[in-house]
């Protein structure tokens, strides 16, 4: 693991790269509103993708001071260019450089994803939301996305699915919903955050 410094404009981002053994591809991970680079879920799920052989990059969006507002949590569009920033930050690493690119999104993460997915078009090989607002990217960036994309959504974690399923059908691109049995919306019920990792790194190596 390597602890990396992303230029995002006028500031930097902290964040952990983890590049296994003949990683062929790399995906950066957006967390949700009140959330960091150290989250337990994320981390979590980004040791399944190591395991699989997918590189990781997970770093915070917001400067501590920035998620001390709550309306910045919210703000998306800010949200989607610190996204956007790493992702170039990425591209111009020798390291990382010719490696696939995902993205995995929670919560506010998940739209902020999708929308940097719409903007960076075939460049981006795949997308998965976990227990995410993907409504959030809105109707004209989800229909612009075109990296197959993941829905992962707890199967108890009412009003978020309809949510899910309003932008499950507004994506053009390939495209899955897949319900977590039990689950809420964190994912806290045992073994269905695991389900959920397993989801994703299937995804995720099939199309990286």
């Amino acid at each position: 693991m390597s602890s990396v410094h992303i230029p995002a404009g006028p500031i930097e981002l902290d964040g952990e790269l983890v590049l296994p053994p003949s990683a062929t591809g790399v995906v950066l991970f957006a967390h949700g509103s009140g959330s960091s680079r150290f989250s337990p879920r994320n981390t979590f799920v980004a040791e399944v993708l190591q395991q699989h052989g997918i590189g990781t990059l997970l770093f915070d969006l917001l400067t501590r001071a920035e998620d001390q507002d709550y309306a910045t949590r919210f703000d998306i569009d800010l949200l989607t260019r610190r996204l956007l920033a790493a992702t170039a930050w990425l591209q111009a690493n020798p390291q990382t450089q010719t490696l696939h690119v995902g993205y995995f999104g929670a919560s506010t993460g998940a739209a902020a994803a999708l929308q940097a997915a719409a903007a960076m078009g075939n460049k981006i090989a795949a997308v998965v939301s976990r227990g995410g607002r993907p409504d959030l990217a809105g109707e004209t960036a989800l229909s612009q996305v075109t990296a197959p994309t993941l829905l992962i959504v707890g199967s108890a974690d009412y009003g978020v699915i309809e949510l899910n399923q309003q932008a499950h059908a507004l994506l053009r691109c390939e495209k899955k919903l897949t319900l977590i049995p039990d689950a809420t919306h964190l994912f806290e019920e045992p073994g269905t955050l695991g389900q959920a990792a397993r989801s994703a790194a299937n995804w995720f190596a099939q199309h990286l």
